[in-house]
């Protein structure tokens, strides 16, 4: 008698290890992520998957850790074209002198284009699945993700003067409408309001921001906190600190994405809490620029969600959320006193479903459970740099690189086959890239 097939479904991927980040702190031995279609069907030992699936492709991860795709909850996609350009310098010297003059001579939708076509390699590459993205032209942003089969909440920028994108006040909030109806229905896309900072925003534009993003269900995506004299020219122009402004406006509320966040009181902790703020924590951005620490440890002790972004590669230099990890651990031991201040565990998951559930898509990705899409990252664990393993997370965090990332998917779809880039002409995007440096050079 012959033996009966088991269920069809189209991909099965057996991994030495799944960290599926929910539960907390597992690691499963051995299992296999079961999927069909973009969505994760199953998990389960791998000798039950072998009886129970009939696969159209099975991918066999012997030395891997398979996680869910990393989330970078703050990032600047074009400027990856900007890497390395005003390096050194204080955060309104490398604003008012270097980057807004070269964003405003040649910030357009090729400039969009080409840049995020780079940052969307360089995070596939680094095993990010999903970005929360801050910067103009966002209609072309949006786009370029599409078309590049990438995650990503697409931000719909607002700032105090005009720009490339917009002119006007109204202008800004028209344009932002028209790209968030635009998105109406893509699977991989969603919006945000971005204001860019409280000082750059007027209380106006703000109250505008809070009605509008009720009415569509959205997020708000804002730079606060990021240093002390941005509290400090706060408390001159307005009497208070920009947190207590953004609280009487009626910011402060659980749809607030607050990045940076380095200068906060135990006041203003509680207050994140109380009201579901989620903070994005951008650790190596903040060192380079010498802004700030943020108390993560205080800021998860209160309850506050904590995410991890890396900042655009203008302030960073890099999209490499295995180094933000990293960082982020050591950095909240080293501010907390407490070697035992974020854990690898808990980084994992700050880097993964923490941030998925700032943003808006917790429910969609951020882990690896039945009925969420198959957004999912392999990484090689075999490396002598990896070697000897005893806690699988710990060396994600610790030791790991973002070179042994080997397979990457989106809603799926396999974007990196062995570390080789599915659908991306990398010859042609690096010789697109020279020619801008060549260009931004010559200013």
């Amino acid at each position: 008698m012959s033996q009966p097939l088991g269920t069809a479904v189209d991909l099965v991927i057996e991994a030495r290890w799944v960290v599926p980040v929910e539960p907390h702190g597992v690691v499963l031995d051995d299992h296999a992520v079961v999927v069909d279609g973009d969505t994760i069907v199953a998990i389960m030992p791998t000798n039950e998957a072998r009886a129970l699936y009939e696969p159209r492709q099975l991918v066999s991860l012997p030395e891997h850790a398979l996680m869910p795709g990393l989330v970078n909850a703050h990032t600047h996609s074009p400027m990856t074209l900007l890497r390395g350009l005003a390096d050194d310098l204080p955060l309104m010297t490398w604003l008012n002198d270097h980057i807004w003059p070269v964003e405003g001579a040649f910030m357009g939708p090729e400039f969009i284009r080409d840049g995020v076509e780079l940052a969307v390699a360089e995070m596939i590459r680094g095993g990010t699945t999903c970005a929360n993205e801050n910067y103009f032209f966002p209609d072309v942003i949006g786009a370029t993700f599409n078309r590049m089969g990438f995650r990503a909440v697409v931000g719909l920028p607002v700032i105090q003067f005009p720009s490339a994108w917009a002119t006007t006040q109204d202008d800004y909030f028209a344009r932002a409408l028209e790209v968030h109806d635009s998105f109406r229905g893509q699977a991989l896309l969603s919006t945000a309001f971005v204001p860019h900072a409280p000082y750059t925003v007027s209380d106006e534009s703000f109250e505008r921001i809070r009605v509008l993003a009720d009415q569509l269900d959205i997020p708000v995506h804002l730079h606060t906190h990021e240093t002390a004299q941005e509290v400090e020219e706060s408390k001159r122009e307005h009497g208070i600190r920009p947190f207590q402004r953004l609280q009487r406006l009626g910011i402060v509320n659980d749809r607030l994405v607050a990045v940076h966040m380095t200068q906060l009181t135990d006041t203003e902790i509680a207050a994140c809490a109380e009201h579901g703020v989620s903070v994005v924590h951008c650790p190596e951005s903040n060192l380079k620029l010498a802004s700030g620490f943020c108390p993560v440890h205080k800021l998860r002790q209160a309850g506050v969600r904590v995410a991890i972004g890396t900042d655009g590669c203008a302030s960073n230099n890099d999209l490499d959320m295995f180094g933000e990890m990293r960082t982020a651990a050591l950095l909240a031991k080293a501010v907390a006193k407490d070697a035992s201040a974020f854990d690898a565990a808990s980084v994992l998951r700050s880097a993964t479903l923490e941030g998925a559930r700032a943003i808006g898509l917790g429910e969609l990705v951020g882990s690896i459970e039945p009925g969420k899409q198959a957004d999912l990252t392999a990484v090689r664990l075999d490396d002598l740099e990896t070697q000897p393993l005893y806690h699988v997370a710990s060396q994600l965090v610790y030791a790991a690189a973002r070179h042994q990332v080997s397979d990457v998917w989106i809603a799926g779809v396999r974007k990196l086959v062995d570390g080789v880039l599915a659908d991306v002409d990398t010859d042609a995007l690096r010789a697109r890239t020279r020619q801008w440096r060549e260009r931004i050079a010559a200013v």
